[in-house]
């Protein structure tokens, strides 16, 4: 299986040589984090969407399209985001016994005083 960063992306973006020899390669292409990778790039982000379309498509035709359609040239490396988590999610969700999603609902519902009040009840000492 070729490395995603070694040898898929900067086929796809660069070098435009192909990288997937055997069937095994196909079948473990990974498209999800292929599509994320060029979802970075402003000039990219529509053509990851095409694709992102086509789901029942063939991984070797999903490959194909990107090798042929990406314009070939470096891109500067751009850091992926992460999700963040605010600071009294992890108080509301042990507190009400939330869920991630409601607890942010919660959360965005409760003013400062009240977040307060709920540290206090759950604080359990030193």
């Amino acid at each position: 299986m070729p490395d995603l960063f070694k040898e898929i992306l900067p086929s796809i973006m660069q070098t435009k040589v192909d990288c997937m020899l055997t069937d095994q390669d196909e079948n473990q292409y990974p498209h999800f984090m292929v599509n994320r990778a060029l979802s970075m790039h402003v000039d990219t982000v529509l053509i990851a969407n095409e694709i992102n379309m086509l789901p029942h498509a063939d991984n070797r035709l999903k490959y194909d399209f990107l090798l042929n359609i990406v314009k070939p040239y470096k891109r500067p490396w751009v850091k992926w985001e992460k999700r963040v988590e605010p600071v009294d999610l992890a108080v509301v969700k042990e507190y009400y016994g939330y869920s991630d999603a409601k607890a942010l609902e919660a959360l965005s519902m409760l003013d400062d005083e009240q977040i307060n009040h709920l540290k206090e009840k759950l604080y359990k000492g030193d």
